[in-house]
């Protein structure tokens, strides 16, 4: 009988799978980050406990372009300083990607908040734009103009946040207590440029940002960096603490129950 595609892989093609993505080489991204203060109370507001508010309420924009090859990706994360205990890092509430590729691990093993959507990154000379969009709204948008090289920094160690769970199939939480998960990013630096503009925040229904406004504006930066990460879970979390904040994923938290039309099982 020939294969089965969908049958059970062999230890063999599993144990392939683990070594491949154990010898994957540094990826390269062009990105613009984005850091600004805006209003303590928005921040506050945003955080699921036990996340927590840091001393600065700080937001930061990272929106990049990956020269996979043959498949480019555009990768974008709107997050907001958040601590937990002693630990500070940055809490997602939106993480736009261009590919099902990139979003379906990221949600499934970290519980990264991430949708399908339009990324750019472009650069003309010294001008640089950078923008997220969905639903036909660039809901942010940097803009500005190269202004000088910056010292590489040393290679840095970033936590991001993110709470993984499962919608109940009836509809009435969780299917099983939501964890917190620590993902711990260790980047390199090889370019890094100085941008002198501004942020734009737009009204979006579906990506609410424009509800954490640009106070004062930190830095822009432009450049170019690799990084790995890891992850693991730190704690099980309150399901009833956590569900008010669970419409942050989804466009219409409704739609996680869509079932298929009747009669086309």
């Amino acid at each position: 009988m020939a294969r089965v595609r969908y049958g059970a892989r062999t230890e063999a093609e599993i144990a392939a799978t683990r070594t491949a993505s154990a010898r994957l080489p540094d990826i390269w991204s062009t990105g613009v980050v984005a850091v600004w203060e805006t209003d303590p109370d928005a921040v506050a507001a945003v955080l699921p406990p036990p996340l927590k508010p840091t001393g600065s309420p700080l937001v930061r924009v990272n929106i990049s372009k990956v020269d996979l090859p043959g498949y480019p990706l555009g990768a974008g994360s709107f997050a907001v300083a958040a601590a937990h205990g002693e630990v500070e890092g940055w809490y997602p509430l939106v993480m736009p990607m261009t590919h099902e590729r990139a979003l379906t691990g990221g949600r499934e093993v970290f519980g990264e908040p991430k949708k399908l959507g339009e990324v750019t990154v472009e650069r003309d000379a010294l001008v640089v734009r950078a923008s997220l969009a969905r639903h036909g709204i660039a809901f942010v948008e940097v803009r500005g103009a190269v202004s000088g090289e910056l010292p590489l920094p040393e290679p840095s160690r970033k936590t991001d946040f993110y709470f993984k769970f499962l919608p109940a199939v009836d509809g009435s939480g969780f299917d099983g207590d939501p964890v917190l998960v620590h993902c711990v990013r260790r980047e390199k630096v090889r370019r890094l440029e100085r941008v002198t503009g501004d942020v734009v925040l737009r009204e979006s229904g579906y990506d609410p940002v424009a509800d954490l406004p640009v106070l004062r504006l930190r830095e822009i930066t432009l450049g170019e960096k690799t990084s790995d990460q890891s992850g693991r879970v730190v704690e099980r979390v309150d399901a009833q603490a956590l569900l008010p904040y669970v419409h942050q994923r989804y466009d219409d938290p409704l739609q996680v129950h869509d079932g298929p039309p009747e009669g086309s099982r």
